[in-house]
């Protein structure tokens, strides 16, 4: 039984009612290609839809509906390739995109790492990963969520005294990848969000802050009432902000910004980085990069998780990895030209990596913040001032001076700045308030460390 009408039986006859049209356009697109000459060929098409409202100041700002379907395929004769995409999904729409990329495979240069993925590599298995919620709300339901969540905000305190919006949107999706090989998968998946934004007033002086929640499964997001409610309070507990002197000092980042430090680990070990020889972390596979205790993983197979798949972008097979064990680095991320540039295999990491989970403690905040005693609580990032090739970090910052284990006052207008690869190895801990709101999941993290820049 093929991936597609397995899934079609786990999901019911509405994810069947979208794969079926998909799948007959997957595979015309392929037929055309091989009566065309292509010596393989690979197909991508997907039908998705959502929805997306705003309130401010109690008023509806913006409603937005999109129904949006794609196709896109490469074609390889011999060592050239050839793409193009459309949203035409008619027999003469399909015929001519293959065309088109037909015609472009001849005018490319030859490129010996090109290609499918290996047959072997393609995922053969299919568990079901539970990332079908469909919610669709609305404009009434949608606006009413959003009207509670911004009034409750805005009544957090006198001082809130203007507001960004609040929004909910709701997103659903279902796709096809097939190729020559014969590998014919389907992925879908929804997701749900809500967030809120409002701004205080002490004097001249104004702050702004947020919240959101967002998860696959609407009935598993925080309520109206709750993301409001830390807006708000965030938003005022910025108030009365201060600049500090320059310092080397330790320094925790909350579980919403420490993300960001992982994310510039995958960067540096992504396979167009390595290849081009343009990463902080080239030739580092089997060094020691963190400290022993630190291990991190790539897990895709996470019910619910939003970064769960069953197989990449060519096809291939995801799998839990470590990517780091007891410090050191273990593995890259490598999609298959990326590895064949590097003499390496496919780690299955076309399209990215698929849930970074970092092990964790069993501190949360209050006790990492006693953990620290003196330092930068970082809750806010600003700007990108990232190096790739150097590791060299540079980023706008605010958050909180904390002493004795304790917050002491807000701070803004400092910069966090350091070298990746220093701070990497300066991580002490890393809490268990896990941030699940998107594809690296972490906890708040402690680092030794790193030089604030303020005054």
């Amino acid at each position: 039984m093929s991936t597609v009408k397995h899934l079609q039986q786990i999901m019911g006859p509405d994810i069947q009612d979208i794969a079926d049209p998909l799948q007959d356009v997957v595979e015309q697109a392929l037929a055309v290609a091989s009566h065309s000459g292509a010596s393989s060929a690979e197909v991508d098409a997907s039908l998705s839809q959502g929805s997306s409202l705003t309130v401010r100041l109690g008023e509806i700002e913006t409603i937005e509906h999109n129904r949006d379907k794609s196709l896109s395929l490469t074609v390889f004769f011999g060592k050239k390739s050839g793409s193009a995409s459309t949203s035409d999904m008619t027999a003469d729409g399909i015929r001519d995109t293959v065309e088109a990329a037909c015609s472009i495979a001849k005018l490319t240069a030859e490129d010996d790492c090109g290609g499918l993925a290996d047959a072997d590599r393609m995922a053969t298995e299919f568990p079901e990963l539970d990332l079908w919620y469909p919610w669709n709300p609305d404009a009434d339901t949608a606006r009413d969520l959003a009207l509670e969540c911004e009034e409750v905000a805005r009544q957090a305190g006198d001082a809130i005294s203007n507001s960004e919006g609040a929004t909910v949107s709701s997103h659903e999706g279902v796709g096809i990848y097939a190729n020559t090989h014969g590998f014919n998968g389907i992925r879908y998946g929804s997701r749900h969000s809500l967030s809120c934004s409002v701004i205080a007033s002490d004097g001249d002086a104004m702050e702004r802050d947020y919240w959101y929640s967002m998860a696959r499964d609407r009935s598993e997001m925080q309520s109206a009432e709750d993301v409001g409610r830390i807006a708000g309070q965030r938003t005022l507990d910025r108030l009365g902000s201060r600049k500090i002197a320059t310092c080397q000092t330790p320094v925790i980042y909350e579980a919403q910004v420490a993300g960001s430090l992982l994310s510039h680990l995958i960067s540096a070990i992504s396979g167009g980085a390595l290849y081009r020889k343009s990463s902080f972390l080239l030739d580092h596979k089997g060094k020691k990069i963190f400290p022993e205790h630190i291990n991190i993983s790539e897990n895709p197979h996470i019910p619910k998780a939003l970064g769960s798949a069953v197989f990449d972008n060519e096809g291939v097979a995801t799998k839990q990895r470590p990517i780091v064990k007891d410090g050191v680095l273990m593995d890259y991320a490598l999609s298959s030209y990326s590895a064949r540039k590097l003499g390496l295999q496919t780690t299955g990491n076309a399209g990215g990596v698929h849930n970074l989970m970092i092990e964790h403690g069993d501190k949360d905040l209050p006790a990492l913040l006693k953990q620290m005693g003196t330092g930068l609580l970082v809750t806010e990032l600003i700007g990108f001032g990232i190096n790739n090739v150097t590791g060299d970090y540079s980023r706008g910052a605010a958050g909180f001076w904390v002493a004795n284990g304790e917050i002491q006052y807000p701070v803004s207008e400092v910069t966090v700045a350091g070298n990746l690869l220093d701070m990497f190895r300066s991580f002490v801990e890393v809490g268990d308030d896990l941030d699940k709101r998107g594809n690296i999941i972490t906890g708040s993290i402690l680092l030794e460390q790193i030089t604030v820049a303020g005054e």
